[in-house]
């Protein structure tokens, strides 16, 4: 076997699909069985211990589809080097490559390295590379000592004893003795062509956030110039290493970077840097300088009682409430609020909701209409903050507040920072502005392990995920038959009816809604004894703007969608995120794209519907009206074929639904218990 790929699966689970897929697809595991063995002779060996993110769970998955791919779990140290230094001992290969969870091997780069290791087998062989940032800017790669750049062979690096030394700057030592060995006595090639791309992380590694953990890099070198006998060539890597370091405002602080120079035994160079640092001083005076007059803007659209609010002590027993941008009483926050006046009912509710949508309020539910002095009261006074969405007017978040939010749909279409390959649809987009938001959060509410991995990438900041399911599905979990009875009458449906709830998502290229299917037609081609319900996305306001008749109902209105689900028999939708919540009701879904090819190109998507692996589609899919009319009047849409699909599906993305997420979600977020029952002496503004 040619070569083993180590990679590292700790703290890389929105990164580590990618990262495995980008190996993988080097060539097809179809191209050779277990018998005959690789012709490329590629392993991925995936390291990780089990440490609660969903790392080893992708790796496993990835296992399970490609024999080349092999999970290693470790029961020692998480540490980068620990886990290097495991696979490098457990590897067939060769030749190492050691990559982590956000990096990339970039197309064609496996037969690349195999065509140059042809020409003379090296101990060594440099290989070009790369990054890219958070924004999809990329940069040329550092020409610092970093074991994603090199390949070794394994002989060699065995031989010699070469380990990873634990801590940041594990790289260090290893890899300058690699080279250095190999200069001296064996061989040490390049290779021309960029092989490895670098994701830069926007939430950082361990590597690099400001701080004197950095100067962990000096004690890096002192062990390498012990275990290389003081070699002559170290005085000059290690200068210029840490040079890069200190010139790198988001390693060592400017407050640090005396003390740094001091460490390292470099005081001569210190005025020269200096000099440097008053250029970048000049330059940061600049950008606060132009941020001051973006607050400043911000702060004069605020009235003057927000900013005297912002002074008020925070009240331990408020908190606020939105939902889908202010129109109302919804979704998970609806549920999560519920919940807490039965746990926690000290602590008083308050939504928010725009002057268009407060007819959407219940009675009794306190709120406050945004933009309103009452709105910046409570935005500045409450402790705990949730939302499906985001607040309006940019408020500022507060020491001591508490910010959950809670999503509103696992993402089958790219969310966040993963649209930025789609410019066509994110004009007028601040993709700044999603990042600020993602700041303010403490928590992520997750439905399943797919959006847990999304959201890491997607919304990167340090936020807790919380992995307890949707709050709004509880509903749906503890439901009963005669709650689907009451809810069909209300709708004035007869019954014995067979209700189908027709709720397909928005076009980002289309304005309007717009069906994609005769609803009056269909209607009659399923007989009398059927009912079409009609819900579009509240994108498009209160009405689908479709004739309703007796069989087709519109109920884009309807306050709450978790009643259309449980008053139908069967889901027909698109790509909405419904789908993913419907499936907990085990209930026939039925996938209508007729624009799938389009809706992907333009869009992206994280599932393929059109797979026919397992868990991808969530039964029965149509790309016709034809076949739509086809699949619900032949009965295909009920079939044991639908049913494996649906079962693979709630498999995949419905494991943590079991009628308990409010629970789990109100007793971490309050942190109290249900005993806690005596009454709030603040007063909070009402709407």
């Amino acid at each position: 076997m040619l070569l083993t790929v180590v990679v590292s699966a700790h703290r890389a689970q929105g990164y580590l699909r990618a990262a495995l897929e980008s190996v993988t697809a080097q060539s097809s595991a179809e191209e050779w069985s277990a018998e005959s063995g690789p012709p490329d002779g590629l392993e991925v060996l995936v390291v990780g211990a089990p440490d609660g993110d969903l790392g080893l769970a992708i790796a496993q998955e990835s296992a399970e589809r490609d024999p080349r791919v092999r999970v290693l779990v470790t029961d020692g140290p998480r540490d980068t080097g620990a886990v290097r230094n495991a696979g490098a001992a457990a590897a067939r290969g060769a030749y190492l490559l050691f990559l982590d969870g956000d990096d990339l091997l970039l197309p064609g780069a496996v037969a690349g390295i195999s065509a140059r290791l042809a020409e003379d087998r090296p101990d060594v062989l440099r290989l070009g590379h790369d990054r890219v940032d958070w924004w999809g800017a990329e940069r040329p790669g550092e020409d610092l000592p970093a074991a994603r750049n090199q390949l070794f062979r394994r002989a060699f690096w065995e031989a010699h004893g070469l380990r990873f030394t634990e801590g940041p700057y594990g790289d260090v030592v290893p890899v300058h003795r690699a080279v250095f060995l190999a200069s001296d006595a064996g061989t040490l090639a390049s290779l021309d062509r960029i092989c490895v791309r670098h994701r830069l992380r926007r939430t950082g590694t361990s590597a690099e956030p400001p701080g004197r953990a950095h100067f962990a890099v000096i004690d890096a070198y002192a062990r390498l110039a012990a275990g290389t006998g003081g070699d002559h060539r170290v005085p000059a890597v290690r200068t210029a290493h840490l040079t890069a370091v200190l010139d790198d405002p988001d390693r060592i602080a400017p407050g640090d970077r005396a003390a740094f120079f001091r460490a390292a035994g470099l005081p001569g160079r210190y005025a020269a840097h200096r000099g440097g640092e008053v250029v970048r001083a000049g330059r940061t005076r600049a950008r606060a300088v132009a941020r001051a007059g973006r607050k400043a803007l911000r702060a004069r659209a605020m009235s003057a009682v927000y900013r005297a609010d912002l002074r008020r002590p925070l009240d331990p027993r408020l908190a606020v409430y939105g939902a889908y941008w202010n129109r109302g009483f919804a979704c998970n926050p609806a549920a999560v609020y519920a919940k807490a006046r039965e746990l926690v009912p000290h602590i008083r509710g308050v939504w928010v909701v725009s002057s268009r949508h407060r007819d959407r309020m219940p009675p009794g539910v306190p709120y406050v209409i945004e933009g309103s002095r009452a709105y910046w009261r409570t935005m500045a006074t409450a402790t705990y903050l949730v939302n499906n969405s985001s607040f309006p007017g940019g408020f500022t978040k507060r020491p001591g507040q508490i910010y959950l939010q809670t999503h509103h749909g696992t993402p089958l279409k790219t969310m966040g920072l993963d649209q930025l390959p789609y410019p066509a649809l994110t004009k007028g987009v601040s993709f700044e502005r999603i990042v600020a938001h993602t700041d303010q959060w403490d928590f992520s509410l997750s439905a399943n392990p797919h959006s847990t991995e999304i959201w890491d990438r997607a919304y990167p900041s340090s936020y807790e995920q919380l992995p307890y399911g949707y709050p709004r599905n509880d509903v749906l979990c503890n439901a009963t038959a005669e709650q689907s009875d009451k809810i069909r009458a209300e709708l004035g449906i007869a019954p014995g009816a067979t209700v189908l709830l027709y709720a397909p998502t928005h076009r980002d290229y289309r304005e309007g809604f717009l069906p994609r299917v005769d609803l009056e037609r269909l209607a009659r081609a399923l007989g009398p004894g059927c009912v079409l319900l009609v819900r579009a996305h509240y994108f498009y306001g209160r009405s689908a703007g479709t004739t309703a008749g007796d069989r087709v109902l519109d109920v884009t209105g309807h306050p709450r969608v978790e009643e259309l689900f449980l008053a139908s028999d069967a889901l027909i939708t698109d790509y909405s995120s419904l789908m993913f919540d419907y499936a907990c009701l085990d209930r026939p879904i039925i996938a209508y794209v007729p624009d799938w090819e389009a809706y992907r190109a333009a869009r992206g998507t994280y599932v393929d519907l059109l797979s026919g692996r397992p868990g991808d589609a969530p039964g029965v899919v149509a790309t016709t009206e034809d076949e739509l009319r086809e699949v619900l009047c032949g009965g295909a849409w009920r079939s044991p074929e639908a049913d494996a699909l649906r079962a693979a599906f709630r498999d995949r993305f419905c494991p943590y639904d079991d009628g308990h997420a409010a629970e789990r979600v109100v007793r971490r977020l309050f942190g109290v218990h249900s005993d806690r029952t005596e009454p709030s002496d603040r007063t909070v503004p009402s709407g």
